[in-house]
């Protein structure tokens, strides 16, 4: 059982930086993948951004493209989101979702969030004007 733990949330402003972080408790696994998505009201959860746990490759989803960046840290056991150049469409909860094994199932499951096994609560991020 892994159980991702987000944390970094908060109100900022436009244009601002913000780092999101999540920790992976529990059992931990040599090969996987975990990623980010984020959701507002009403709307379907969005694919952010995905990291392979033992290589390392990053994938990103349309919506943040170019202003955020994954990385993943061994010794922590974290992955981390760096978000910059906020918009106010930015705001929404930013959910850590983790999958053991799979890393080379093809990325094209990475953008799928029902192919996440383990869920974080989620983080509230809001961007004001």
């Amino acid at each position: 059982q892994v159980q991702p733990v987000e944390s970094g949330g908060g109100l900022v402003q436009v244009g601002d930086s913000l780092r999101l972080s999540c920790a992976a408790s529990g059992r931990t696994f040599s090969s996987g993948v975990m990623a980010w998505f984020r959701q507002v009201p009403g709307k379907e959860r969005e694919f952010v951004a995905a990291v392979t746990w033992s290589g390392g490759i990053t994938y990103y989803g349309d919506s943040m493209k170019g202003r955020c960046t994954i990385s993943r840290d061994f010794a922590k056991n974290t992955v981390s989101l760096q978000m910059n150049s906020l918009k106010p469409e930015d705001t929404a909860v930013y959910y850590c979702a983790a999958r053991a094994g799979g890393e080379y199932s093809g990325s094209y499951l990475y953008a799928r969030r029902t192919w996440y096994d383990y869920w974080g609560q989620g983080t509230q991020v809001t961007v004001s004007s």
